[in-house]
């Protein structure tokens, strides 16, 4: 019989979820699940909200009579109790199948189903229904598709703000692939979000292990020519800390950063979902954060939110309130 972590390509099930170990097995760097006395033990200021809460199951409802999915639940987001319970979500558009196997990640590896044309609409209505003012759209990797799902996002933008015309967007997007690159920000320049944000996620020595499939200088001219084509929408990204990166390597990563003229930063603590994917490293103390946060500041970053807790759409609002005044 077939392991379920050999399967090829060719052979998985559209819609059908590989997690964990289906999920890592055909990465380039091959990932040891770690013996139970060598995981470190999580520090007391990582702590997590109760995600079973009255509001927090009434959010899952709409959600579900909508047919909309989050990254907060895919990827499970130990933050998923506090935003839920304020009423605030990250939508993940384009199915909850990605067809990328970053190991970092908990979001489900596989082929994806057909896109539902219906769902910038539901996405609209749902916003509306929950008078939302500030959204983050966000998306799988949709390497199956021409445009990489850029039409999509584009549509959902679209949708959301002429039903909620006093909404704030932000888009966290895939990386297009290089070959697409430019073709999907000229789609997405039809409606431009608020903020675009793409997440480097890791320094670029760690890429093969951690984002087998994307390329650091890739995502750095996405959010280049991103400005190019929307020269008012503030460009933001984000790395998670504890891969096994030096400090010298995050601050030069800061520095490409702001080389490629990023306006906004998250920094935050990097946690494993499972032991079949990459494990941490080290656990940053309050005070690093920081220290980082002082260093990224004195960079030219418009905003910085670092901290263990803190991932790309964690209080976005926040986030981008200074950099949309501006």
């Amino acid at each position: 019989m077939t392991s379920s972590t050999n399967i090829p390509p060719s052979k998985i099930t559209q819609g059908e979820k590989l997690r964990g170990e289906a999920k890592t097995a055909r990465i380039p760097v091959k990932i040891a699940p770690q013996p139970k006395e060598q995981v470190l033990r999580k520090p007391n200021w990582i702590r997590a909200s109760f995600p079973g809460t009255p509001e927090v199951i009434a959010l899952k409802k709409i959600l579900r009579e909508n047919k909309l999915h989050t990254v907060c639940e895919e990827a499970a987001c130990p933050n998923l109790g506090e935003c839920f319970g304020k009423g605030t979500a990250t939508f993940l558009v384009m199915g909850d199948i990605c067809t990328r196997r970053c190991p970092f990640c908990d979001v489900a590896h596989g082929r994806p189903n057909p896109l539902d044309e219906s769902e910038p609409q539901h996405l609209a209505d749902t916003i509306q229904k929950m008078g939302l003012r500030y959204v983050v759209i966000t998306s799988v990797n949709r390497d199956d598709l021409r445009d990489g799902g850029a039409g999509h996002i584009m549509q959902c933008v679209k949708a959301t703000r002429a039903a909620n015309p006093n909404t704030q967007i932000e888009i966290l997007t895939p990386d297009f692939r290089g070959r697409t690159r430019k073709a999907a920000i000229e789609i997405l320049a039809q409606n431009p979000p608020d903020v675009f944000n793409h997440n480097l996620e890791t320094v670029p020595r760690l890429y093969k292990q951690a984002r087998p499939g994307a390329d650091y200088v890739v995502s750095l001219e996405l959010l280049r020519d991103v400005k190019a084509h929307m020269p008012g929408v503030p460009t933001k990204s984000g790395i998670m800390l504890g891969l096994g990166e030096t400090t010298e390597e995050v601050v030069q990563t800061l520095k490409d950063m702001r080389e490629y003229d990023i306006d906004m930063l998250t920094l935050g603590q990097y946690l494993q979902p499972s032991r079949h994917h990459l494990a941490v490293e080290k656990y940053y103390t309050p005070e690093e954060f920081e220290q980082l946060k002082t260093i990224a500041e004195d960079l030219g970053f418009e905003n910085v939110a670092s901290g263990a807790m803190v991932r790309s759409s964690y209080h976005a609002d926040e986030q981008a309130e200074k950099a949309l005044a501006n």
